[in-house]
């Protein structure tokens, strides 16, 4: 492992934060210590996650290292996708491709937070003219 080019990325997505490393390797995706498939639960999440491989063409070339907490499966697999783009920035000379896919911008949109008399962020109770 001594001399092994390591890449670093942060990304993150509603309330989900991912820690993201690329090895040089096979393309093998370890997520909190599990394997991606069994910590999604889900292969479209997945295949969500490493969609900036399928953009880079650099699909079987690392191996993915991520730690994820906070907020949902979307979530996470969201803030993976964002930090393993990140990643591939300092990885080679991908920044062209991910920009134009879109996938370097951190995405704003949080839940809205819920206001007094309201039941939820915008529903209203109901209204009863008797």
């Amino acid at each position: 492992m001594a001399g092994e080019a390591l890449y670093y990325g942060t990304g993150r997505r509603k309330n989900a934060v991912a820690r993201v490393r690329l090895v040089p390797g096979t393309g093998k995706v370890t997520i909190n210590g599990r394997d991606a498939l069994a910590y999604f639960g889900r292969q479209a999440l997945v295949n969500y996650a490493l969609t900036p491989f399928k953009v880079t063409d650099t699909t079987d070339h690392f191996d993915v290292i991520a730690t994820l907490n906070g907020g949902g499966i979307s979530g996470q697999a969201g803030a993976l996708r964002h930090g393993i783009s990140r990643a591939l920035l300092a990885a080679g000379d991908y920044r062209g491709e991910l920009k134009k896919a879109g996938y370097l911008t951190r995405d704003s949109r949080m839940v809205e937070r819920k206001k007094y008399g309201l039941k939820k962020a915008r529903k209203r109770p109901q209204f009863s003219k008797r």
